[in-house]
């Protein structure tokens, strides 16, 4: 008996039909792509802002999220107002987000502050604030401006992974100090150690020039703060 064509035409028909039915139904519907947003000024560009000359909570809190774990700096405007205040100002604004802990010296202190973004780095580079008379003493955990001799601070910070009272008469004033999370300090990658030449880290000139695209590529190893915020009272 012959078979009927019919049928067997229609039953791969009906198969196809179910499969196309199903993509419809799971693909989602979209328009045209969206314009790429362009890039907005940032207020990073621009230290004389208004924005970066505001005084600071007496005390106030700051949270970092970093590759090495979250830790939280109680910052003390009496200790260090002038200091205290350059880091409220920055970090209220986002300055230290994305940026490598590049100067991890083992036994010493974590560095970090030039920023990712070549252009911001040079903006901020001879924006120098007087020194502040050394009220506390550097001792482990304590947050402090680095220098480059008398009247230098500008953005670099570190944090006392030790004590190191040594400091205090080379007028190092620390403004805060590490109250949680110490733990995540000290996990902070230092096997680079001293920056070049004296040691195997990135040299500061260098990091300057080409922020966080050379970081990246010659010395990944390197912890990041994610994102540091003035936490809420």
């Amino acid at each position: 008996m012959r078979p009927d064509l019919r049928s067997w035409i229609a039953i791969p028909l009906a198969l196809a039909l179910s499969a196309c039915a199903s993509t419809a139904s799971t693909t989602p519907e979209t328009g045209p792509p969206a314009p790429e947003a362009e890039d907005a000024p940032s207020v990073l560009l621009d230290p004389t802002a208004p924005e970066f000359d505001r005084t600071a909570p007496d005390t106030f809190k700051v949270l970092f999220e970093t590759t090495a774990g979250d830790f939280v700096v109680e910052v003390y405007r009496d200790w260090a107002p002038l200091g205290a205040d350059r880091f409220f100002n920055l970090v209220d604004h986002g300055f230290y987000d994305g940026l490598r802990f590049y100067r991890v010296i083992p036994n010493f202190m974590a560095q970090f502050g030039i920023h990712a973004d070549p252009e911001i780095s040079a903006a901020w580079r001879g924006t120098r604030i007087p020194d502040d008379p050394v009220e506390a003493s550097n001792e482990r955990g304590t947050i402090t401006f680095a220098t480059g001799g008398p009247d230098t601070r500008t953005v670099q910070l570190f944090i006392n992974r030790v004590d190191n009272e040594r400091l205090d008469p080379m007028g190092f004033a620390p403004f805060g100090r590490v109250t949680g999370g110490m733990d995540s300090v000290d996990r902070i990658y230092d096997g680079y150690g001293e920056g070049a030449p004296r040691g195997d880290g990135p040299p500061q000139g260098r990091i300057q020039e080409d922020g966080e695209r050379y970081l990246a590529a010659e010395f990944p190893r390197l912890d990041m703060i994610h994102r540091a915020w003035v936490l809420t009272p």
